[in-house]
């Protein structure tokens, strides 16, 4: 068993015991304990030694191998990724607010290049000129710079990129920009994307759910036009567009407004989570029964709304992320949409 191995069990820690002994080996090779290319132990001598069954020592080193962290040598064992396996690719993120949605693809495009690259994140809060300021401290400082582009106006309307963030974006190399969620930006040039169609995804995820929406007689979209963060206008024009073509009657509010005039038979599709809470809220207060008398379609997905079974429009927040990755270490310039579905649940 290799000496300079510390693998570092918390037992009252709710951390799961592989997550540590992952955390507890990249720590090592980052502090020098463990050389590039060193012998670590097998999965037997690791579950032995730090009595740990061997499922989970053998589920730590399956993610270690996925991170190229490690690699494993037929009839030899495990071994420390050799230095041509770790490139120190330096990566620029840049978010446009900080959302459980964009850390879900911040937190995946770190996961997928591993170890393989650093990654600074940014975030410039829909703003042009921190953008700007930002991205102008940091040109010609790293390898690839990967970009969220959403702004807003002095109105608070979107706008997906502003002619100053445009300038700044033209001044980044082709072949080390990749712009993330929003491709209506105006940059010329062969750079990577991996884009949300705003209009069309909505049009065609509703479109998915087009019988379960009949059984309604009013669609009403709740999308706050004026917001610090604002949202695509595009997706009003999908929703506009899906109602016009099958023959819905619909409304368009700002949000949920408390005291609401609920009528039986209205199907809401919900941006903003607080909107959403606040027509459960009053769904219940007026005992009325979600998915018979009241419908509603949440915009993006989480895990808590899948709990509580809410129906749900959304972009795959951790395919973004992963495929972001794989352009950066496979050096592509590709333009791929991103998946987005309508998953049914039991409120609609």
């Amino acid at each position: 068993m290799s000496q300079t191995i510390e693998i570092k069990i918390n037992e009252s820690s709710r951390v799961p015991k592989y997550k540590q002994i992952v955390d507890s080996i990249i720590n090592d090779i980052s502090k020098g304990k463990l050389k590039i290319g060193e012998k670590i132990p097998s999965i037997n001598e690791l579950s032995e030694s730090c009595y740990l069954s061997r499922d989970t020592v053998e589920k730590a080193y399956k993610q270690l191998k996925e991170q190229k962290v490690i690699v494993s040598v037929k009839g030899k064992g495990y071994y420390t990724a050799k230095t041509d396996l770790i490139s120190k690719i330096q990566i620029f993120f840049m978010i446009n607010k900080l959302s459980s949605y964009k850390m879900m693809i911040y937190n995946s495009f770190v996961n997928s290049v591993g170890i393989n690259a650093h990654v600074t994140l940014s975030i410039y809060h829909c703003e042009e000129s921190i953008f700007e300021r930002t991205l102008e401290r940091n040109l010609n400082a790293f390898d690839y710079y990967v970009i969220m582009p959403h702004f807003k106006t002095e109105e608070l309307n979107h706008v997906s990129a502003t002619n100053g963030a445009i300038k700044m974006m033209e001044r980044i190399p082709k072949d080390k920009l990749i712009i993330l969620d929003n491709d209506k930006i105006g940059v010329q040039g062969d750079y990577g994307a991996v884009y949300q169609d705003f209009q069309e995804d909505i049009y065609n995820a509703l479109k998915t759910g087009l019988e379960k929406l009949k059984k309604y007689d009013k669609l009403v979209l709740v999308y706050p036009s004026k917001t610090v963060y604002p949202y695509p206008r595009r997706i009003v024009h999908g929703f506009r567009k899906f109602c016009s073509k099958f023959n819905f009657d619909f409304e368009v509010l700002d949000e949920i407004y408390d005291d609401m005039e609920l009528d039986s038979k209205d199907a809401y599709i919900i941006i903003e989570e607080n909107d959403l809470v606040n027509l459960m809220r009053q769904v219940r207060e007026k005992n009325l029964v979600l998915g018979k008398d009241i419908g509603i379609i949440s915009y993006n997905d989480t895990p808590l709304k899948d709990l509580l079974g809410i129906n749900v429009v959304s972009t795959h927040f951790k395919a973004m992320g992963e495929t972001a990755a794989y352009m950066v270490l496979n050096n592509k310039k590709e333009k791929v949409k991103n998946v987005f579905e309508y998953i049914e649940r039991n409120s609609l």
